[in-house]
C-alpha cells in the first residue's frame, strides 16, 4: 500500500512540475476562471468544444500542488469526452475526492487524487479545476469558486 501511494504522490508531482495542457487554447469558445481564496489557487480554462465534444481543453494560473496537478490530470483525461462524459466524469471525481471511494476504471490517473478526502481543505484545491470547467462549459461567465 506504501509503494502506491508513492506512486500516485509521484504522479501528483509530476504534474505539479510538468503540467500537461498548461497553456491559454488558442481558437478556444468556453472560458472560465476559478479562485479557491482558503489556499490562493487561480486558475482560468479554456475550452474549445464543438458538437459538444471537447476538442482542446487548457489551464493557466497558479496555486499549490494539489491544484495543478488536478488541473494538468483533468485536461489530459477530458480531451475528446461529450459534455455528459465530462459532467457523469465530474460526478466520479467529486464523489472520489470526497470519500476517497474510486468507483470503476474510468478516472484513470486521476485516482492518485483519492488521498485528499483526509484532508478536506485539499479537496477544494483538487475541485477547483473541475468546477471552473464546469462554469466553462456553462458558458455563463460565472467565477467559479471553492467557498
Amino acid at each position: 500500500m506504501n509503494d502506491l501511494r508513492e506512486l500516485y504522490q509521484q504522479l501528483i508531482l509530476d504534474h505539479n512540475r510538468n503540467p500537461r495542457n498548461a497553456r491559454a487554447v488558442e481558437g478556444a469558445n468556453r472560458r472560465a476562471e476559478g479562485q479557491n481564496p482558503l489556499c490562493g489557487d487561480q486558475l482560468e480554462i479554456y475550452i474549445r468544444l464543438q458538437d459538444n465534444v471537447i476538442h482542446d481543453i487548457g489551464f493557466v494560473g497558479s496555486g499549490c500542488a494539489i491544484s495543478q496537478a488536478s488541473a494538468s490530470l483533468m485536461t489530459t483525461v477530458l480531451k475528446g469526452k461529450s459534455n455528459d462524459e465530462t459532467l457523469a466524469l465530474l460526478g466520479q471525481f467529486h464523489h472520489m475526492a470526497t470519500t476517497g471511494e474510486v468507483v470503476g476504471d474510468k478516472l484513470g490517473k486521476l485516482a492518485a487524487l483519492a488521498q485528499v478526502h483526509k484532508y478536506p481543505v485539499r479537496v477544494k484545491c483538487a475541485m477547483l479545476p473541475w468546477r471552473t470547467m464546469e462554469a466553462s462549459l456553462n458558458g455563463d461567465g460565472a467565477l467559479a469558486t471553492t467557498e
